[in-house]
């Protein structure tokens, strides 16, 4: 079955669906930052560069599936918390809009749990509302998932949005979390000895890094940094993958940061060599984008930022392999 993706990102989404058995054969990423990632991984897919909202439709390649993510800075907990109001929440909009002008079999739309905070409430139901009746309507499931259920080493919460388009009489049923937890120590645990800091300014060290992209953020952290243990053991799943170096994880080399006082943490005296925050492959690993999939950057930020703002490639697979399952 043919996909189209949009808000492509590096493509933790689409590989998800390339590994359950789609063709992605069309793909939309507007930052310049991800172009060649994209393009290098991704060899078969022809990537548009343009805003999404200087796309006609009718661009766009007879497809069974619309998959994206739009840009989520404007629904978190942790941002501006202007939701809809946003330019980037109302890229929402375009992406229904080309739904309703296309009407594929099926479309997936992720986003951040803070959708669900209660002053998103009525722009969420607009956004359900919108879902369900674009074009011949579509049956609309709804779910906040944890990449962690998901043979993901990650806690990491996101909103799934599949519709099925109502004439062919089917609803979507979001798989079955998995038992078994995948830990840090599965995922990067032989990676420990080899990670190097980045150049001066946090520039990449290229080809002189010792495994592919195996290089990390460093600088001072931060009173917000310090507020709160960041720091999760070996046998533990990490933390949420962020979109920012400056605020990733720490190692899990390290022991779990001391209180000072109720907002304030320390390393422990002593030990402080031993944190420091996870390198840029270690982040893709806990994405569980595999080891060939190399990230091309010239700043830390920009690769920090499009792992972190990538959907899982497992998860993306668990779900993409259900779609598939029901329309075949």
């Amino acid at each position: 079955m043919e996909v189209v993706s949009f808000f492509a990102g590096a493509g933790g989404l689409d590989l998800g669906f390339i590994r359950a058995g789609f063709n992605v054969s069309w793909a939309n990423e507007f930052d310049r930052d991800v172009w060649e990632t994209y393009e290098k991984n991704h060899l078969h897919t022809k990537l548009d560069r343009r805003s999404i909202t200087e796309i006609d439709p009718a661009d766009i390649p007879d497809c069974d599936g619309m998959i994206g993510g739009p840009p989520c800075q404007s629904w978190s907990a942790a941002g501006a918390l202007r939701g809809i109001e946003d330019k980037r929440g109302q890229l929402f909009y375009d992406f229904i809009r080309i739904l309703e002008a296309k009407q594929p079999k099926f479309f997936l739309a992720e986003n951040v749990a803070g959708m669900l905070l209660p002053r998103n409430r009525k722009a969420l139901e607009s956004i359900k509302s919108l879902f369900r009746n674009a074009g011949v309507g579509y049956e609309l499931s709804f779910k906040l998932l944890n990449a962690s259920d998901y043979l993901v080493p990650q806690d990491r919460k996101r909103v799934f949005f599949v519709g099925y388009r109502r004439d062919l009489g089917r609803s979507f049923e979001f798989p079955s979390p998995v038992k078994m937890k995948l830990s840090l120590r599965s995922a990067i645990g032989d990676l420990v000895e080899n990670a190097i800091p980045a150049r001066d300014g946090n520039y990449s060290n290229g080809s002189a890094c010792p495994f592919p992209n195996h290089e990390f953020f460093v600088g001072g952290f931060s009173s917000l940094y310090m507020s709160r243990n960041r720091v999760r053991g070996w046998d533990q799943v990490s933390y949420t993958i962020q979109a920012g170096g400056r605020h990733a994880p720490l190692h899990p080399q390290a022991p779990e940061m001391q209180a000072v006082d109720k907002d304030q943490k320390r390393f422990v005296p002593g030990k402080e060599h031993l944190y420091r925050r996870l390198s840029v492959r270690e982040c893709a690993r806990i994405q569980t984008f595999p080891d060939d999939f190399i990230f091309h950057y010239k700043n830390l930020a920009a690769a920090y930022k499009m792992i972190g703002n990538a959907v899982p490639v497992r998860l993306a697979q668990a779900v993409a392999q259900q779609i598939k399952k029901d329309l075949e």
